[in-house]
């Protein structure tokens, strides 16, 4: 029997090339850090990590055992809804507060984990109106402030 040998030519590499390539720059996308940004939220300054793609929307803060150092996470939507959130994979309740161009709209305080729920299962977390932003900071951090419903974030 007459063995076959397996010839890899210039184009070949390339292509092996190239998709090696491509694996490392997802790779590294889906495990790097969202940006950061001072905000200003009831006269404090906050500096939270920014969620502007959908995969860093998804993840969110879920599977950190704390905020990094940071106070927070932004969420910045393109359109205003009554945007949801669910607490999927998270280690440590937070407030969640939604706001419509800088405006808070909604405060959700002190939302509980859900562990060893099923995706499906998790509580959706809406706003009583709709809001363009959310943002997420340590339970207890609205009520320690005295965050109210028309209370303003600013983005310096």
């Amino acid at each position: 029997m007459e063995k076959t040998h397996l010839a890899f030519g210039k184009k070949s590499m390339f292509v092996l090339a190239a998709f090696f390539l491509c694996f490392l720059f997802l790779l590294y996308w889906n495990t790097r850090l969202p940006g950061t940004r001072i905000i200003v939220l009831n006269d404090q300054h906050l500096d939270v990590y920014v969620a502007d793609t959908i995969n860093d929307m998804y993840v969110g803060l879920g599977g950190r055992e704390d905020l990094g150092g940071k106070d927070g996470m932004l969420f910045i939507f393109d359109f205003s809804e009554r945007h949801g959130i669910v607490m999927r994979d998270m280690l440590f309740p937070i407030d969640i507060i939604w706001l419509s161009d800088g405006k808070v709209v909604d405060i959700a305080p002190a939302v509980p984990l859900e562990p060893g729920v099923d995706e499906y299962d998790l509580t959706f977390y809406r706003p009583r109106a709709e809001a363009t932003m959310v943002l997420e900071l340590s339970a207890g951090w609205a009520m320690e402030h005295g965050l109210q419903i028309g209370d303003f974030l600013t983005l310096p």
